[in-house]
């Protein structure tokens, strides 16, 4: 069977398995028919299939009057700055962010730099499903223009919000690994020009992963070795697309992708206040951290498109995902893991402390995540279940079901892309944490028996 899957946020699949050039050409046409023509920014990640998907992309927009911005190998945050930067109707990004290495996705934004919002999704996907592209006659063909040093308005607008001159005076040991993704590009360009000593690993931006795409705590081990053996005050684990960020203190120890927005949201709220937005299943810490500096906390359903759309609502200054997604109007409205290793940089800068310092001063809590196989017809008597089983907690439906107490919760909800219930739950210990999974996998499988 082949894989391939598609939805507003774009389409993903195994290349040569599903993810055809004949099946990219019309997701591309479809996206060039929908904006009507116009400059497009195209962008990929280092994977050895971008080449033939830049092209497939490229043939598409063309044949649909569109003017495409080849931006070469760039990072998903740089691709949503260069829409805006260069006024453009949208953009495509080739990634498939942390799959593995046979998948790639086309990642499309609005002119907005941000991904679809569910409107505008679904008229993609009518276009799509329609089949009734807007080709052109030859002489209505688009033209290509090649964008020399791509990163650098992402990178400007990333200085610009920062004190560099005070993070240059650190003169910070730095372990970066990019895993051969597009993060490759700007980050080590990004700590230098912040004055700091980069020890990189995974340089280059050829999709020849050297550990599993994910920065999860298993695939890490390695930087945290090397940051004790070189002295450095911080790692950073960028996933392919460069859109989250993991992080290691000083002494190896996985922070990890939770605390990731925490401490960008801790920085930034000291200087700007305003609202904070997180989707449902991101740690309550941002939520304490939000009510230490006095403003507005709240959550979104899950997805990036989710969170933009509640954090232009509310007008919310800061705002993200747990997997070390930090999203900040004031640079765009994608996740940004390089503006990310800036906050970082510059409150350690600030307040002269070093980073696990920090992290010891926030809320503590213990993040437990797990699944359950379960077909999406069975998941509303599961979470039936699951509120009987757990009556004292304060309920909030729509996004699956979540379950509050004072200091704790529990949230499941049906997977998009696989046959699972995920449950998630966060308790101030481990043992707290593992209890409530304990209780809530009992309760579900009591009645999915």
């Amino acid at each position: 069977m082949s894989q391939r899957i598609l939805s507003i946020s774009g389409l993903r699949g195994v290349v040569g398995d599903g993810l055809d050039p004949e099946y990219i050409v019309r997701f591309a046409a479809a996206f060039g028919t929908l904006l009507e023509g116009g400059r497009i920014v195209l962008s990929r990640d280092g994977r050895a299939t971008g080449e033939l998907i830049r092209d497939a992309v490229v043939s598409a927009l063309q044949s649909t009057g569109c003017e495409v911005i080849d931006a070469g190998i760039a990072s998903t945050p740089t691709c949503g700055v260069l829409v805006k930067h260069h006024q453009a109707n949208g953009g495509l990004q080739v990634t498939a962010s942390h799959n593995p290495i046979q998948w790639n996705r086309l990642k499309p934004f609005t002119k907005e730099g941000s991904v679809f919002d569910r409107n505008t999704g679904d008229r993609f996907l009518e276009v799509l499903n329609k089949g009734e592209f807007n080709y052109k006659d030859w002489s209505g063909i688009g033209k290509v223009t090649f964008l020399p040093d791509s990163w650098k308005p992402h990178l400007d607008k990333i200085l610009s919000l920062v004190d560099v001159e005070l993070i240059r005076s650190r003169k910070f040991k730095v372990v970066l690994d990019c895993n051969h993704g597009s993060g490759a590009i700007l980050g080590p360009l990004l700590l230098e020009e912040l004055g700091c000593e980069v020890h990189l690993i995974g340089g280059t931006a050829d999709g020849q992963f050297e550990h599993t795409p994910e920065p999860t705590e298993e695939n890490c081990r390695s930087v945290g070795q090397k940051i004790v053996s070189a002295g450095a005050a911080v790692g950073f684990v960028q996933d392919p697309d460069a859109d989250r960020l993991a992080i290691i203190d000083e002494a190896g120890r996985y922070i990890g992708e939770e605390l990731t927005l925490a401490l960008c949201v801790d920085h930034v709220l000291a200087t700007r206040k305003g609202p904070v937005v997180v989707n449902g299943s991101t740690s309550r810490v941002t939520a304490d951290i939000a009510e230490k500096h006095g403003c507005p906390f709240s959550r979104s359903y899950v997805g990036e498109a989710n969170v933009v759309a509640h954090m232009r609502e509310v007008r919310a200054v800061i705002g993200g995902e747990g997997n070390g997604g930090l999203i900040d109007p004031e640079i765009g409205w994608v996740r940004d893991s390089f503006l990310a290793m800036a906050y970082v940089l510059e409150h350690l800068a600030k307040t002269d402390t070093s980073l696990s310092e920090w992290v010891a001063q926030l809320p503590s809590y213990a993040i437990i995540k797990d699944k359950i196989e379960c077909v999406p017809e069975a998941v509303p008597v599961a979470a039936a279940a699951l509120q009987r089983a757990f009556e004292d907690a304060r309920v909030t439906e729509g996004d699956g079901l979540r379950l509050d107490w004072e200091k704790s919760w529990v949230q499941v909800r049906a997977s998009n892309t696989e046959p699972i219930m995920r449950i998630i739950a966060e308790a101030p210990s481990t043992n707290e944490a593992e209890q409530i999974i304990r209780q809530s996998r009992a309760a579900i499988e009591a009645v999915l028996r």
